[in-house]
């Protein structure tokens, strides 16, 4: 299948990755780390990932304005015009009309998928054939689509779609969305098999996004859509330091998804995680005999089991009597946790803060 030209991709990738501290840090977070150990960043293989669908001048990435030379570096390819530089940390749905609105005015016709830049996808052909399948729903339809992801355990770190499982061609209405249940709720969402996960990986045309701005969260379109003419000119950037901090801070899931009745899923299997905190890193690793991910040349274990382990390649680790653990040596930081407990480590982060300040963040 050939590329379509009105075909875009937009990466989202201004997120800190807190809970990836150490390794991830304010000025340079985990999209820009090689955090699979395969010789490329998060946001490279994102890219080249979306390259199958899209050539390099139709993908643009959303950060946050601090990283906008380490985009370059990652991303040679593409052009300062292609890098959404925001202003401020206002959540998802700013940067969403923004995006919608830049690409209306590039391109009225523009088609186009949004999605993080630190997800892991197993089966990059499955993923490409979903998405081919989204976008040409979209460019027929007036319709907001997100991939469903089959759950195959009781997460409560998701949230869910319920489904109206009589869709047509594998695309199906959504009845509503639930933000991360409880853990019996969860069990329940799974064994009805009336439940996805929400990957956060949408697909609409930027009329189509606009218009649900328009009827759902009208004040965002209102504040940026007044500089509609300044987009993909030398005053963009001018207009949008000025008018991006006074948007709402709000999700595009609370902005617009929940509240829209066009919205579809595609229910999906692509081997995803969105790899958002060292367990799940672990979990999605390849690991020895006894369910160890080593990430060093020099590690011993003795009698370490289940156990994620990330130090520098020369030094010399040893280690005995440990179970179900996080251990990241970055040099200045030095990280011993439970894994049972990885999801304290966003909080704890503040506590660093408070006693040191930000040299360590």
């Amino acid at each position: 299948m050939t590329k379509n030209s009105n075909t875009y991709a937009a990466i989202m990738a201004g997120g800190i990755g807190s809970r990836f501290w150490p390794a991830s840090r304010t000025e340079r977070p985990k999209q820009f780390l090689d955090i699979m150990g395969v010789g490329k960043s998060l946001i490279r293989l994102t890219f080249e990932r979306f390259l199958k669908l899209c050539p390099a001048e139709n993908i643009l990435i959303v950060t946050n304005g601090m990283y906008k030379d380490l985009v370059k570096e990652h991303l040679p390819e593409i052009s300062d015009n292609q890098i959404l530089c925001e202003p401020s940390r206002n959540n998802t749905a700013p940067c969403v009309a923004y995006t919608a609105l830049k690409l209306r005015n590039i391109n009225p016709k523009a088609n186009f998928i949004v999605a993080p830049s630190d997800h892991i996808i197993l089966n990059e052909a499955a993923f490409v054939r979903y998405l081919r399948k989204a976008l040409d729903f979209t460019s027929k339809n007036d319709a907001l689509v997100t991939l469903g992801i089959q759950p195959n355990r009781p997460d409560t770190g998701y949230g869910y779609i319920n489904f109206d499982k009589n869709g047509t061609d594998g695309i199906n209405k959504v009845i509503k969305f639930t933000e991360k249940p409880q853990l019996e709720t969860a069990k329940k969402f799974v064994a009805s098999g009336d439940y996805l996960w929400n990957a956060g990986i949408f697909i609409w045309t930027a009329e189509s996004v606009i218009s649900a701005f328009e009827k759902n969260a009208p004040e965002i379109v209102e504040i940026l859509g007044k500089g509609e003419s300044d987009y993909n000119t030398m005053t963009e950037q001018e207009f949008i330091n000025k008018a991006y901090p006074t948007t709402p801070k709000i999700s595009i899931d609370y902005a617009i998804m929940e509240k829209a009745t066009n919205v579809y899923t595609i229910p999906s299997e692509f081997g995803w995680s969105d790899l958002g905190t060292w367990g799940s890193l672990h979990a999605e690793s390849e690991k020895d005999d006894h369910g160890n991910v080593l990430k060093g040349d020099q590690i011993l274990p003795f009698d370490v089991k289940d156990c994620l382990v990330r130090v520098p390649k020369d030094k010399l680790v040893v280690l005995k009597d440990l179970e179900d653990f996080i251990i990241v040596d970055e040099e200045d930081v030095l990280l011993i946790f439970p894994k049972s407990k990885e999801q304290e480590i966003k909080a704890i982060t503040g506590e660093i803060r408070k006693l040191k300040g930000d040299k360590f963040l």
